[in-house]
């Protein structure tokens, strides 16, 4: 007789307990133990709850590979989920085994796990190990599929029995909640997370955090009657009213300095959207500014071409119509006697109006392509590529997966406020619902893998000497300590380019990233295989960094830029300027989005910029998917670095008069949650 050990862990979050019969299969080299009942009448896997049980087998079952957790009715009790962390067992000759789970079981099923020692294809020799990992696959392709949501936008997945939600009325004769939370006139439909995966889905202090702040919030402003009023600001000052409870010290900077030429050029360095600014050494054809016009501000000794060749340029899509050279300013890509070239020295109101234009199609450069396609869709892709193709053992899966976690809820959610009709792109933005859409189509068929690579895309922008550029500094940092940390991941589950080669998972992965994110599209230089551990290492950097820092830098802000909106204006309700000495206060004020406008744009912002319930900050590995030794030495020597990091960026920030510490390690969150 051969006694085992177990111990069964249940999730901490709400409602993660279960009095459903939970019965125990354990799978030895040399044999299998009967199923075995662990709890009896519902007394055992309570929320939190680490439970302990004794399994006797006839006989020594050898080494553990795999345990059955059967989740079965109790003859008087009602179904209900349970979220199981890891299951613990002890041999008879003291070795411990870890299973790890966590996961859901929402129904009466069968879980088989695999023993948590990381092992690609090539490492497995059993064959009921090869046959575990190809079911998992299987079983998760099933499951999950591709959706085309935007044509010529990335992927995501397809959520069974839903559809992209639509806009529909308050029908004020129905009792239950439609998604309309009171004052807030765009549709969250919650069905659209309904019919997502339960382990997709927000925990429960997450989802209650998420929502019923926002309800407050909402409602505040329709009893002040904000949402409901679609005049201009009558004075600039009334906009501080907003959110007179929530200011930050960057915050009061943007308010009071807003409109100095300084601060306007600080924001392309240390702002909430610090991958636009470049180098460039020629003026484009469209962009006709000449030594006349730009003399009195650069100083004696020195000429437009030496400038140029100094200073750092912003420039937008095409769809995006503004140049932005200080201290000149076009607001058309179209030259002519029509669309003059702003500076300094024209009038106040002119000269400000023409910066605001700037900002304004800084809005949703920022929102559609740095924030919502390079972050948030493209990080999606990378996760559904690897719950389809990489199964739990797999060490790439053990690396990756702290690193989509609520993504694709998020998402969900975000598809229905921005890009839905009856959504904040539609209701809050000029472009409106399609042409927000062309921005980002545009901007993924000009995206490349070496733009995502950190350290290239500074030297591409001709930035990476510029002085002061705080988000790059810390930028590199950051991808610094990712990218040891990934370094000493691969190579001690890969020791050659062989191993890198020779994985049919891991090229899966890659493939269908090309396909599904990127379109197939070749010019974007994205790999459609893997030879060699550099080239993995540098794949799983970029991944990792995306669905992490890359989304910290462009998200967290976002409330403190925008808070004083004529910083950051999501809609110009005025064509712009063709002529000048005609802008006044009212004409700016008019040109500004209204009340309603600008409350609803901001509280969507509020929401997405809080501080997240239930957060995981970057190198914070609560969930125990790696055993072995030298991963998890290389986790804490990776938490090291980031602490180290942390404390740097805050001795820096205490001489700064505006702080930048939206890539402080403690800020940035291990996934793209929120």
């Amino acid at each position: 007789m051969a006694t085992y050990k177990v111990k069964v862990a249940t999730g901490t979050d709400l409602l993660s307990g279960t009095t459903d019969s939970i019965s125990l299969t354990i799978v030895g080299t040399q044999g299998e133990s009967d199923k075995q009942r662990l709890n009896h009448f519902g007394r055992d896997f309570a929320t939190g709850a680490v439970d302990e049980y004794t399994v006797q087998c006839q006989q020594d079952l050898g080494e553990l590979i795999i345990i059955r957790l059967h989740k079965e009715r109790h003859s008087f009790l009602p179904k209900n989920p349970w979220y199981c962390n890891y299951v613990q067992i002890c041999t008879p000759n003291g070795r411990v085994y870890h299973f790890p789970a966590y996961q859901w079981m929402d129904g009466y099923e069968t879980l088989a796990l695999r023993e948590a020692t990381a092992k690609t294809t090539a490492d497995d020799s059993l064959a009921i190990l090869l046959e575990h990992r190809q079911e998992e696959i299987r079983a998760k392709q099933d499951f999950y599929h591709w959706r085309v949501f935007v044509p010529g936008l990335p992927n995501y997945i397809h959520i069974p029995s839903y559809r992209p939600p639509v806009r529909r009325h308050r029908n004020p004769n129905r009792p239950e909640w439609n998604g309309y939370i009171p004052g807030f006139p765009i549709l969250i439909n919650i069905k659209a997370t309904k019919f997502l995966n339960s382990n997709l889905r927000f925990s429960f202090v997450k989802t209650a955090s998420f929502f019923f702040r926002l309800g407050p919030m909402s409602l505040a402003f329709k009893v002040r009657g904000l949402v409901d009023c679609k005049r201009s600001w009558k004075r600039l000052k009334d906009i501080k009213k907003i959110f007179p409870g929530n200011k930050s010290v960057i915050s009061e900077y943007v308010a009071e300095h807003w409109a100095e030429d300084s601060f306007f050029g600080y924001q392309y360095l240390n702002g909430i959207n610090p991958g636009l600014i470049r180098r460039c050494t020629r003026l484009p054809d469209k962009f006709p500014v000449t030594d006349c016009m730009v003399a009195p501000f650069l100083g004696e000794g020195t000429c437009l071409q030496a400038e140029l060749e100094a200073r750092p340029w912003v420039e937008f899509s095409p769809l995006q119509a503004p140049f932005c050279l200080l201290p000149a300013v076009g607001l058309s890509q179209t030259p002519g006697p029509d669309c003059p070239i702003f500076l300094p020295s024209d009038s106040e109101w002119d000269w400000l109006l023409a910066k605001t234009w700037v900002r304004y199609a800084e809005f949703y450069s920022h929102e559609g392509i740095s924030h919502l396609l390079e972050a948030h869709l493209i990080g999606e892709a990378f996760c559904l590529a690897m719950l389809r193709h990489l199964p739990m053992c797999h060490p790439l899966y053990k690396l990756l997966i702290p690193h989509t976690r609520y993504t694709v809820q998020i998402n969900s959610i975000g598809r229905a406020l921005l890009l839905n009709e009856g959504g904040l792109s539609a209701r809050g933005m000029s472009l409106g619902l399609e042409g927000f859409a062309q921005v980002m189509v545009r901007a993924l068929s000009e995206i490349t893998y070496d733009s995502l690579y950190m350290p290239n895309d500074f030297v591409e922008r001709g930035v990476q000497d510029l002085p002061g550029y705080y988000y790059r500094d810390d930028c590199l940092a950051v991808w610094d300590a990712l990218e040891r940390y990934v370094t000493e991941i691969i190579t001690y589950y890969y020791p050659n380019d062989a191993a890198v080669e020779g994985d049919p998972e891991l090229q899966s992965w890659v493939q269908e990233i090309f396909k599904e994110c990127l379109l197939g599209r070749e010019s974007s230089g994205f790999p459609t295989c893997l030879r060699t551990v550099p080239e993995l290492i540098r794949y799983v950097t970029i991944v990792i960094y995306t669905c992490s820092a890359r989304h910290a830098a462009v998200n967290t802000g976002q409330l403190e830029y925008t808070s004083w909106m004529p910083n950051f204006p999501s809609s110009m309700r005025n064509p712009p300027m063709q002529a000048k000495g005609l802008t006044t206060l009212e004409t700016f004020m008019d040109t500004l989005p209204d009340v309603k406008t600008t409350c609803i744009v901001l509280l969507v912002l509020w929401t997405l910029s809080r501080e997240p319930d239930d957060k995981r900050p970057l190198g914070h590995f609560p969930d125990i998917h790696f055993v072995e030794e030298a991963p998890r030495r290389s986790m804490e020597a990776f938490r090291q670095r980031l602490a180290q990091i942390s404390h740097n960026i805050r001795q820096r920030n205490k001489c700064l008069p505006v702080p930048y510490y939206y890539l402080d390690p403690v800020l940035i969150e291990n996934s793209i949650s929120i």
